[in-house]
């Protein structure tokens, strides 16, 4: 395949670069899904229920469009991989720090601070990895950078199976503190996008002070859930969820006055985000949760099934990315939902351990089989001056316009007596839908050329 003769021709510095987004991608994961199987152990610990703490979820989804605006802006000035290696000692820290939280509170601002530093990773690192290899290449690399998210999964499933019963979750969020070592290695290792190279020098720049005063601004923006959370009284869910869709979506929105000049495409990327992001989160961040109250597992059931998911995630990302070169990307991402669709009734409704198994595993090789083409179809749909912020910023507000998922489906679960089968299967039936239907009358720039790249 032509891909794979493009793959031989790669140097040692266009597989750094592939290697830092996709180690950047894996160990931001990795730091998110920690929270995910912690939910049950938080809620107990805070006098609280999982509804409540799984708030925490939705903050961090919904910091992220502000920190990608802010850290693909800097990217798009100052280059990709200074900014990286910047981020990703934030979200580190960011996550230790969440280890020490005295109250579920501080803990809500410390995660919602750690998804503004998550926000910024996946837009600059795809932007560095895309920008730096073949065009033929980009849709195996692009599988293979999507699928970071699944190893970061499967390697929080990882410690969760080890480690969770001796450590708790505090310990486990100490964990976190590991993608920091990842910064040195880009420093080192990682030469800067030459596409970025190449036009550095005629990009129109930011004012330095405009970008603080947007930096400030969408860091109170992405805290203020929290902040309202806690003052309106307990962590008032209703209430932050309020926040988030009533001020939060109309401010990120509002960050298309700097793609002005591509509006239309800016829209249609955001509406195909936010339902790729209700299924990939609607499939992901309550399974856990569902194989503990519902089929009441063990901890080491509970990650054995999470890992062989997240294993069919890696193989289906890579396979579905590569063939995207070949079928489009357009009709890869529709065969792979509908190839979801038929997976739905075996992955929420089985009743046995096995069943549960196979369920979880072809599940997620279809999720990720679609969600394997994104960043190479963002980044050939993107405008070229703006290809550090502009596909990060469209992908993180489909991730704020989603961010409810969690609670809703924890919310109707409850309501249906701890039937998380049902909540799981409600979403992830309905989005497979419209993405079909959005991806099938989409745009599409298989093959474009990036400036500076070969």
């Amino acid at each position: 395949m032509a891909f794979a003769a493009e793959l031989r021709t790669l140097n040692r510095h266009q597989w750094a670069a592939v290697g830092a987004s996709f180690l950047g991608w894996t160990l931001d994961a990795f730091d998110f899904f920690l929270m995910v199987f912690m939910f049950s152990a938080i809620a107990k610990e805070f006098h609280s229920d999982i509804p409540a703490v799984a708030v925490a979820s939705t903050l961090t989804l919904a910091a992220r469009p502000f920190g990608a605006l802010v850290f693909g802006m800097l990217a798009d000035r100052f280059g990709r991989r200074p900014v990286l290696v910047i981020d990703i000692l934030l979200f580190s820290g960011l996550e230790f720090a969440c280890a020490f939280a005295p109250t579920l509170t501080v803990l809500m601002i410390l995660r919602a601070l750690f998804g503004f530093a998550m926000g910024g990773e996946w837009g600059v690192g795809a932007s560095l990895a895309m920008e730096s290899i073949p065009p033929k290449a980009r849709g195996f690399i692009s599988g293979m950078l999507q699928e970071g998210y699944a190893t970061g999964y499967l390697l929080a499933s990882v410690v969760f199976y080890f480690l969770f019963d001796r450590i708790g979750w505090r310990g486990m969020f100490m964990v976190g503190v590991i993608p920091a070592l990842l910064a040195a290695f880009i420093s080192l290792g990682v030469k800067e996008s030459p596409a970025f190279e190449a036009q550095k020098a005629a990009a129109p720049k930011q004012s330095l002070w405009m970008m603080a005063a947007i930096g400030v601004g969408a860091i109170v923006v992405a805290m203020a859930p929290a902040v309202v959370g806690a003052v309106v009284g307990a962590l008032d869910k209703n209430a932050m969820l309020k926040m988030v869709y009533f001020v939060d979506a109309p401010i990120a929105l509002a960050g298309l006055f700097l793609f002005r000049k591509h509006w239309k495409m800016a829209l249609y990327i955001i509406l195909l985000m936010t339902a790729f992001n209700f299924l990939s989160h609607g499939s992901q961040d309550i399974y856990p949760t569902f194989l503990k109250e519902q089929h009441h597992l063990d901890t080491q059931t509970i990650a054995t099934l999470t890992i062989i998911g997240n294993i069919g995630a890696i193989l289906g990302g890579i396979t579905f990315g590569a063939w995207s070169e070949r079928l489009g990307r357009r009709w890869t991402i529709v065969i792979a939902v509908v190839l979801c669709l038929a997976m739905i009734p075996l992955w929420a409704f089985s009743h046995t351990v096995a069943m549960l198994a196979v369920g979880a595993f072809l599940m997620q090789v279809m999720v990720q089989g679609a969600w394997g083409v994104v960043p190479v179809h963002l980044n050939e749909l993107s405008p070229p001056e703006a290809r550090g912020s502009f596909p990060g910023y469209a992908y993180q507000v489909g991730n704020l316009l989603a961010s409810g998922n969690l609670v809703w489906q924890a919310q109707l679960a409850k309501a249906q007596g701890n039937n998380y089968g049902l909540a799981l299967a409600v979403v992830a039936g309905v989005v497979c839908v419209v993405i079909a239907l959005l991806t099938a009358f989409g745009p599409e720039r298989r093959g474009v050329e990036f400036a500076g790249g070969r």
